[in-house]
């Protein structure tokens, strides 16, 4: 008598747009910051693109050693004020995001770094990276049919099986020993 074995089930691919979002960064926009530093060399020729490329860095290197040393002040002070640093915190990541942007030769990105670094600019983006964490935190992870939540097994929401008052899992009783 043989026995047929189902097939495996396939994954489900949980991030359909991490495929194109890393083609992207990988191919499209290098390919992007080559075509716009050459039409900036067609305009202005090629030393001062050069001199262009080389002030844009010295600018992103200044912007992000100032704004870094007020968001590392601001999140000092908040921590010794005793309150919550998420806006520090915000504003430390978009500094450091910005000046990771601005470490790759190129126009483009710069730009993207200087926007996400700059004071009066920042808070649009703070409120877009709030948005995007929020998401994230909000949907607890599953692991794969039948492993419940974020927990593991048996400790999904709305799994009665998960031991604790209420529920039908093992009661162990015991003395509390200092």
């Amino acid at each position: 008598m043989s026995q047929t074995i189902p097939p495996a089930r396939a994954p489900r691919r949980r991030r359909p747009w991490l495929r194109p979002l890393l083609a992207l960064a990988f191919v499209v926009v290098p390919i992007a910051e080559i075509w716009f530093i050459l039409q900036v060399g067609q305009v202005v020729g090629a030393w001062w693109t050069i001199v262009l490329l080389v002030l844009d860095s010295m600018l992103g290197a200044w912007l992000i050693k100032r704004e870094g040393a007020r968001a590392w002040q601001a999140l000092r002070e908040a921590l010794q004020g005793g309150r919550m640093p998420a806006r520090e915190i915000a504003d430390g990541a978009l500094i450091l995001i910005g000046g990771t942007l601005m470490l790759s030769p190129g126009f483009l990105l710069d730009v993207v770094g200087i926007v996400l670094i700059l004071p009066f600019t920042r808070p649009l983006a703070r409120r877009l990276l709030t948005t995007v964490v929020e998401r994230r935190l909000v949907a607890a992870p599953t692991f794969g049919p039948g492993l419940g939540g974020a927990f593991g097994p048996g400790f999904g929401p709305g799994d009665d099986r998960r031991p604790g008052p209420g529920g039908d899992g093992p009661v162990v009783r015991g003395d509390v020993v200092e």
